[in-house]
């Protein structure tokens, strides 16, 4: 039986892959995850299928034990946040990069077969060539973006020098069911749809045409699971987008639409180490990985609506 570790898979994105794994019969499935941003009740439904370890992966001795001898490692764990990494830099680090290299080191220790690290489209900085295509030079602006760089920077190293077989994959913009909208650094689509659940004008930072390339968390799963069994990437990075991209009033204006109401938008200054525009090239991803988004802008943001008011205590008025 195939052994799967999913670091952070309390979380958002991690729990989402979890689900994921666990529909295609993989195996064992074990989850490592301290709480700081995930949460256990995102893995209710499943929580008597997998080994549930409270973990910190700043912590070698604990994490190492709990890799060792995994298929394939599933490296979510993150504080996710750029303005949390320029309003407090250290602990974004220390997970970021030390916890990171803890993992990549415990893989390589005991034996993993492949590490699947999530990186970010964040290391692309401001450029203003778009389509952000892999082999371009990375202009990282923020502390996260900088630490989810070395990240891959280590990931490639283990993969050279200690024959660790890794594959990065730089997230655009994760959307889907159960990120949580409760905090200030949410991703901008929680608190969109919070906002329009409950009556209330979101704040957008600059005047909202920043664009996104925003990606349902189902694609991201698919190409999760795609980038641990494709053979001949080790060591390689991909971008894991839609291939679009939506300004945040288009975003905004589509569930005023959804939802048949008028609420304004509140614009403020814009916020620091912000890039103004992204959108991924899935050429590769398409050629090496046969990953192939299935969920346009329009079906991802139906469904996420849809759930949140289904589930509208918990997860949107934090209950």
């Amino acid at each position: 039986m195939n052994k799967y570790v999913v670091t952070g898979g309390a979380g958002f994105i991690g729990s989402a892959i979890v689900r994921g794994l666990l529909r295609e019969g993989s195996g064992r499935v074990s989850v490592i995850d301290n709480l700081f941003s995930g949460n256990e009740r995102n893995l209710d439904e499943v929580r008597g299928q997998v080994d549930f370890h409270r973990a910190d992966i700043r912590n070698f001795d604990e994490i190492a034990p709990l890799v060792r001898g995994a298929d394939v490692v599933f490296h979510e764990a993150a504080i996710p946040s750029v303005p949390r990494s320029i309003e407090d830099p250290v602990p974004s680090h220390d997970v970021n990069i030390n916890g990171t290299f803890n993992v990549l080191r415990a893989a390589a220790e005991g034996g993993a077969g492949r590490v699947v690290y999530a990186a970010s489209s964040s290391a692309y900085g401001d450029s203003l060539v778009l389509p952000k295509v892999e082999t371009m030079t990375p202009k990282p602006k923020s502390p996260y973006a900088l630490q989810k760089l070395a990240g891959e920077y280590y990931a490639s190293v283990f993969a050279s020098c200690f024959k660790l077989e890794t594959v990065c994959l730089r997230y655009f913009n994760v959307y889907g069911p159960r990120q949580d909208p409760s905090s200030q650094y949410s991703g901008v689509l929680s608190l969109f749809i919070k906002s329009i659940l409950t009556g209330t004008a979101p704040a957008i930072f600059g005047d909202g045409e920043q664009s996104r390339d925003f990606t349902f968390v189902d694609d991201v799963v698919q190409l999760n699971l795609k980038a641990a069994r494709a053979p001949g990437v080790a060591g390689k990075v991909f971008n894991g987008g839609n291939g679009g991209r939506i300004t945040l009033n288009q975003a905004w204006a589509l569930l005023q639409k959804f939802e048949g109401k008028t609420i304004p938008a509140l614009h403020g200054a814009p916020r620091a180490g912000d890039v103004h525009d992204s959108q991924a090239d899935t050429t590769a991803a398409a050629a090496e990985l046969g990953y192939a988004p299935k969920y346009s802008f329009e079906e991802g943001l139906r469904l996420t609506l849809e759930w949140y008011r289904q589930n509208q205590r918990s997860a949107v008025l934090g209950g």
